[in-house]
């Protein structure tokens, strides 16, 4: 007798477990409804839930994923989707991201102080550098992220430290640079400016300026600017050799 009820039981259990990642199952594919995931498959079993197929956007597969990691019964994601899109090379692509990324800043804060770099091979998007504040770190991210072509992004940028003493650093940096008759022109692309990095008191220069005399009047001003501990001027003169990380 005991043995039929322990059977019972098993069988009991089967059912509901079966019942339950169907359940699971269906709240999956409800969640992935959306036009951007019509080429993508999701299957369920013991609560990890892999995902298949395409998308056109690499956002689209961030997204996605995050819907899926929202369904109650979901415990792990195996995430295979592939990214689809246009084949673009390398050096298109990072040209076209640098702007994306400069333009998708403008209005937030001056783009001149954000010195964040773009690198890309097979269509993977490494953003590095530095980004002022955190809001804009994720639109950078953000925008790469909706461009068509990127396979993956590696975020490894880092956010200045948000204090008074900084701010007022970084702007006064700014009046003074753009400000100065010969560095005012630098402000008209905000693709190219003279970017200036601010953290814990110390200035860095960034970006790519016409001559070496443009360089040493954007050091000499940084270096008038009160309250900054130390200025670096990693300013590149164009067709002086490559520019270093934070254009």
């Amino acid at each position: 007798m005991k043995k039929i009820i322990v059977s019972i039981l098993a069988a009991v259990l089967a059912v509901s477990a079966a019942f339950a990642q169907n359940d699971v199952q269906a709240a999956v594919q409800k969640a992935l409804s959306g036009s951007h995931f019509k080429d993508v498959r999701a299957t369920v079993e013991n609560g990890v839930a892999t995902l298949t197929g395409t998308v056109d956007l690499y956002a689209d597969k961030v997204r996605a994923d995050q819907k899926v990691r929202h369904v109650k019964g979901v415990q792990a994601i195996r995430d295979e989707i592939q990214v689809a899109g246009p084949e673009i090379s390398d050096q298109q692509l990072q040209a076209k991201l640098i702007n994306t990324v400069a333009y998708s800043l403008v209005g937030y804060v001056p783009v001149a102080f954000q010195a964040i770099s773009v690198q890309v091979h097979n269509g993977v998007v490494e953003l590095a550098g530095h980004a002022a504040g955190p809001i804009a770190a994720s639109d950078a991210v953000a925008a790469v992220e909706n461009t068509k072509g990127v396979k993956d992004v590696i975020d490894n940028i880092q956010v200045d430290p948000l204090s008074p003493m900084d701010n007022q650093i970084r702007m006064e940096a700014y009046r003074k640079i753009y400000g100065f008759p010969s560095l005012n022109k630098y402000a008209m692309d905000p693709a190219k400016p003279i970017r200036i990095q601010v953290a814990n008191g110390h200035i860095t220069l960034y970006g790519t300026v016409d001559n070496q005399g443009d360089k040493n009047a954007a050091g000499i001003q940084a270096n008038s600017v009160p309250g900054a501990f130390s200025v670096t001027n990693n300013l590149q003169v164009a067709n002086g050799g490559n520019e270093k990380p934070g254009k």
